[in-house]
């Protein structure tokens, strides 16, 4: 098949994201840059310059990135454990890793509500070792949207790095460790390095999702840790101030690419220092 045809094969699919994917962006976009008759860039304005928006989008952000840092630091010696079992124990303990992704985010919250709540399992455990004289308040907090955040996309970091870590050969770690270095130092100079590439897809993944997210911060956050994507509902669905609500997904998506392209920027980094 000559080189022309073959690029022939790419027409359907463009087709399909064009008209499912940018067509609907750009019919939500458009109409918030327009206002009189005119082009404007009021709205952003407004929202930029609103102290109650601004909160609502640091503390989205700030879960994001925690959330993603807490998954790579469970995720890589995780994915590396995984990958460096044999296969059997391999194929488990993926399987073990997937498995609460079939399970609804709807189902896990409410786990986690039972489980953070004040008559919770971490509460009464709490209690009863003494740390506590009395029950504290974990749920709807923004310690709850985390730890849910976390337990839902961690799945997402390891499967992402397994397949990179068990690309890295084991005879790499051995001439470290015969250059004196000790196992975690030859584990934090070489192997992490070289995961960079799954910990770049990983991370964009985790924080795409988290930042996104509306089922676990509504349910484990409540009324008064709102994030932009309950706050996007909010508007919508209830007061129906669709322009409005197109504004904050518009700036969740802005936000999103500039994220994505400074964890690039900082993992390439990391790669040529080696870390």
């Amino acid at each position: 098949m000559k080189k022309h045809s073959i690029h022939l094969l790419l027409i359907p699919g463009l087709i399909v994201i064009t008209l499912l994917l940018f067509v609907p962006i750009l019919s939500n976009i458009l109409p918030t840059f327009i206002q009189n008759g005119g082009i404007t860039l009021k709205r952003y304005m407004d929202f930029f310059t609103d102290d109650y928006f601004m909160s609502i989008l640091m503390r989205t952000v700030r879960i994001g990135i925690l959330t993603t840092i807490i998954c790579v630091i469970l995720g890589v010696p995780v994915s590396y454990y995984v990958a460096k079992s044999s296969k059997k124990m391999k194929g488990i303990l993926l399987a073990a890793a997937i498995f609460p992704q079939l399970t609804d985010s709807v189902v896990r919250s409410f786990a986690w509500m039972t489980i953070l709540g004040k008559n919770g399992v971490i509460n009464k455990s709490l209690v009863a070792l003494h740390i506590f004289n009395e029950p504290q308040k974990l749920l709807y907090t923004e310690f709850a949207i985390i730890v849910g955040s976390v337990y839902l996309f961690l799945p997402l970091m390891i499967i992402s790095m397994v397949g990179v870590m068990d690309s890295i050969d084991d005879d790499l770690i051995e001439a470290a460790e015969s250059l004196g270095a000790n196992r975690f130092l030859a584990f934090l100079k070489v192997i992490f390095p070289l995961s960079v590439p799954g910990m770049i897809v990983g991370s964009v993944l985790v924080f795409t999702g988290t930042f996104t997210a509306y089922t676990t911060p509504q349910l484990l956050g409540g009324n008064k840790n709102t994030v932009l994507a309950t706050l996007m509902y909010q508007k919508a669905m209830t007061l129906s101030d669709w322009t409005q609500a197109s504004v904050l997904s518009t700036v969740m998506i802005l936000i999103t690419l500039a994220v994505m392209f400074f964890i690039n920027k900082l993992s390439s980094k990391l790669y040529e220092r080696g870390v």
